[in-house]
């Protein structure tokens, strides 16, 4: 017997499984590269066409060029980053005014406009200069910190006179060796390079008192010390030193340099050799004559 009930059709369920191209974008939007791009990339790409056409006409892009310049020198013209002189201690009168002229400034100035390490190598190419300091002090002070070269010997070259420390650097040209009398004269080509030696033998030197007048640099290689009254001691290129101190011990003896010398040969260690003058060697060749008769 068939029911007098009607029953409802049955409904489909839906499957609840995404659909191909549904999973593949759930899949991408996981990658975190992807996510990256949609979130920085395509923000920044679309901002940067946006500023690429705006910048494209000639007009703006001048506009937006003056526009920043103007930020910028606001910023920098301020009162607190002017600066408005220079000061600079431990150097001389002569020196700072050296210094002065290589750093043609003019005052007031932004401390932007000032290349630090730049005016530091222009000071230091100064011949009188051997380290210096340069930096920006509160109050719109350029502070420049010298440390000068000292001077310890007079170099006479075919230049002239002229200063030098004991590394053998220039400090200054002079007009005239009175002007510095109490240091020490070496002369000749190379004699600048050579200046820690030359010191070494000046110092053994002075028992000799006032008849030191110098040293003279021979070949770029070894050294005369020249004395008064024309005479002259002439040092070998190796042991210099204890051939000077050989020289002086047989003064002290026999008093050679007391007696009518011109030169004590010294450039061969083993054989000694003393030259009299002209008219030691003249009296000396009479005597001679003399006693052959």
């Amino acid at each position: 017997m068939r029911s007098l009930i009607r029953r409802r059709p049955e409904t489909v369920k839906a499957d609840p499984a995404p659909s191909r191209w549904s999973w593949r974008m759930q899949r991408l939007m996981l990658t975190p590269g992807f996510r990256f791009a949609l979130r920085v990339g395509l923000p920044f790409t679309l901002s940067l066409l946006a500023g690429t056409i705006y910048m494209a006409d000639e007009e703006r892009r001048g506009t937006v060029v003056q526009a920043i310049a103007d930020v910028r020198a606001s910023i920098e013209e301020r009162p607190e980053f002017m600066v408005k002189l220079m000061a600079i201690d431990g150097a001389s009168d002569m020196l700072s005014s050296e210094i002065r002229t290589a750093l043609p400034l003019e005052f007031p100035l932004s401390s932007f406009d000032l290349d630090l390490p730049q005016i530091r190598e222009k000071i230091t190419g100064i011949d009188g200069v051997k380290q210096a300091n340069v930096r920006i002090r509160p109050g719109g002070v350029l502070q420049i910190d010298v440390t000068p070269r000292v001077p310890v010997a007079v170099w006479r070259s075919e230049t002239g006179l002229a200063l030098v420390d004991n590394t053998g650097a220039h400090v200054a040209r002079i007009e005239a060796r009175r002007d510095h009398a109490n240091l020490p004269l070496i002369a000749g080509a190379g004699a600048d390079k050579a200046v820690p030696e030359a010191l070494k033998l000046i110092g053994a030197a002075n028992v000799l008192g006032d008849r030191l007048r110098g040293l003279v640099r021979v070949g770029q290689r070894r050294w005369d010390v020249v004395l008064d009254r024309d005479q002259t001691i002439m040092l070998p290129e190796e042991n210099a030193l204890q051939a000077l101190e050989r020289v002086i011990a047989l003064e002290g003896a026999q008093e050679v340099l007391t007696r009518d010398v011109a030169r004590v040969d010294m450039r061969l260690a083993a054989r000694p050799t003393l030259r009299m003058n002209e008219d030691a060697t003249r009296e000396w060749w009479h005597i001679r004559q003399l006693s052959g008769q």
